[in-house]
């Protein structure tokens, strides 16, 4: 892998919360353009290292290379890069007193400069990719968790980031509403977006990722593409992992 294809660079990241040691460890890289999902079970330290890349959780040892500069060095002004670096939580986040259009190019407004008129025809084009563009003046309470969902991927995309962080996403929605956000998900990795997704929908991780990665007792148990990862395991505690969620 050259230079110019690596996005994010991670090396040696280990993260302690207080005596516990989440993260022991973790060196990975990923490429533009790449969806690198990551699983494990719950308290693996996935969402750790996931909050981490953008420095949401600060690391206590290793370094964090984002378009070839260490986001970990404390002299860089980490808002600078967080403004690349789309982040989409499980709960939405989104301002409750606010219209969903308000929501929506208050960011590129407030911080990438825009006029109100350009931030909201950008807001509008993005709403209707997610079919929410009747839904603009509406507020978020008016909205179904899959609808806030949807809003809070596009909020994201509104700022123009190089890489979307997903942090288990879908798994505050009902069931059925898990489709429509999947869906938006897999349509921007065809636009090619870069993505790192934690979740525990494995049919979206067989069928979008170009990378799987099994995090146990914070670190890297196994990785390879969705084929191998699904068809062939090799670590004892992936398969054990893999025959309660599949």
């Amino acid at each position: 892998m050259t230079t110019d294809e690596i996005l994010i660079k991670v090396e040696d990241l280990k993260m302690d919360f207080g005596p516990v040691k989440v993260l022991k460890g973790i060196s990975t890289q990923i490429k533009k353009g790449e969806v690198l999902v990551i699983v494990g079970a719950s308290g693996s330290g996935k969402s750790t290292f996931l909050r981490t890349l953008n420095l949401l959780e600060e690391p206590t040892g290793g370094h964090i290379f984002f378009e070839g500069v260490d986001i970990t060095d404390e002299k860089i002004d980490i808002n600078l890069h967080r403004q690349k670096m789309g982040t989409v939580f499980q709960q939405f986040n989104l301002f409750p007193h606010m219209s969903i259009l308000y929501n929506m190019t208050l960011g590129p407004i407030k911080l990438l400069k825009k006029s109100k008129a350009e931030a909201e025809a950008e807001a509008m084009e993005l709403l209707k990719r997610v079919g929410l563009a009747d839904r603009a003046k509406a507020y978020p309470s008016q909205l179904s968790g899959g609808q806030k969902q949807r809003v809070a991927i596009v909020r994201a995309l509104a700022m123009h980031p190089d890489v979307m962080l997903f942090d288990e996403p879908t798994s505050a929605l009902d069931p059925e509403m898990v489709g429509e956000v999947l869906d938006v998900m897999k349509n921007l990795a065809k636009d090619g977006m870069t993505m790192v997704v934690v979740t525990h929908e494995m049919g979206f991780a067989r069928e979008v990722a170009d990378r799987v990665m099994f995090i146990c007792d914070g670190v890297i148990g196994e990785e390879g593409t969705p084929q191998e990862f699904f068809a062939s395991p090799k670590n004892p505690r992936l398969k054990d992992f893999l025959s309660k969620v599949l």
